[in-house]
């Protein structure tokens, strides 16, 4: 006789279950070990009653031996498991067992596990349960630094561990706001993205990155048209690294058509030869912030060189 587990998962709704574990829940006795499991109302509901019962793997063996069982499984249950195989395995003739998943994770469930810990951390951590947006901000800058430090690397095993460091920020954050949540978060984006991408999610036809680009920038200035901005530099983050922020302003007033003459003699001394090489950074096609960490780091590796070999 077989021995039938019905798998489920705590991040899917715990009414939504497979056609093969309905099925297999009105195949034979059903059983569990906890009387809180979540989709316990939901069987009830389809006619199908379940009996808790004191987790026992022995016992189940036994009894899975004679008859037909269905155990619905706890979502951290697999010791029990492992030993419910081992009781099956001693006995003369063993049930034969057979896995059902009930219901499955969708991409992107385990952030909801991401988004329950740090609830918990924000109830329960001294140190969590005081933190600010202000106070969280060197945090956010160092992990988007560390994320990428791995990419410049090539280090991708780390880009994983890093990226999981940087999403934390993204949910802390969330979780310290008191007029919006993750899911705001998520909403936010989710609808900016679906609208500056009409050509996938839309009629609008772009066959080139070209074409994208400029309905991109077209969607933005409309955008900014609505929430009464006016200048194309409006939204440039002024606090970043002065390279970066330099090339972003350049790169935006000259897609808005502003004459070259105004990126020209700007500022005194080496501002100004900064600058300047900035602007002929992009006219290259090169970033550089990107160029100029390159030669940091590789001062950074002769520096180490000439320690060593003293």
């Amino acid at each position: 006789m077989p021995l039938i587990v019905v798998t489920t998962s705590p991040r899917v709704a715990p009414g939504l279950l497979s056609h093969q574990a309905w099925q297999a829940l009105r195949s034979g006795p059903v059983l569990t070990g906890s009387a809180d499991h979540p989709p316990l109302p939901y069987l009830s509901h389809a006619g199908v009653e379940a009996e808790v019962v004191e987790p026992d793997p022995a016992a189940l063996a036994r009894r899975a031996a004679a008859e037909t069982v269905v155990w619905l499984a706890e979502h951290d249950g697999e010791d029990f498991m492992r030993a419910v195989g081992h009781a099956a395995l001693s006995l003369d003739e063993p049930p034969v067992i057979e896995v059902v998943p009930g219901s499955y994770d969708l991409p992107g469930a385990r952030v909801l596990d991401l988004v329950a810990v740090m609830d918990r951390l924000r109830t329960e951590c001294p140190w969590d349960r005081k933190q600010t947006h202000e106070s969280l901000v060197p945090y956010l800058l160092e992990e988007a630094y560390e994320v990428l430090e791995t990419i410049e690397q090539g280090d991708y095993p780390a880009l994983r561990e890093e990226l999981g460091d940087l999403l934390l920020q993204v949910v802390f954050h969330a979780r310290v706001a008191g007029d919006f949540d993750i899911d705001d978060v998520a909403a936010g984006i989710v609808e900016k993205l679906v609208r500056r991408h009409p050509h996938v999610f839309g009629s609008v036809r772009a066959e080139s990155a070209d074409e994208v680009n400029a309905n991109w920038e077209a969607i933005k200035a409309a955008e900014r048209a609505a929430k009464g901005t006016e200048s194309v530099l409006d939204g440039v983050p002024m606090g970043q690294p002065a390279l970066s922020l330099a090339a972003q302003l350049v790169r935006r007033a000259e897609r808005a058509g502003a004459p070259e003459s105004l990126s020209a003699a700007v500022g005194q001394g080496v501002a100004r030869e900064l600058f300047d090489l900035v602007r002929r950074a992009a006219e290259a096609g090169l970033d550089a912030e990107a160029e100029l960490r390159s030669a940091a780091r590789a001062y950074r590796d002769r520096v180490r060189a000439w320690e060593s070999s003293g």
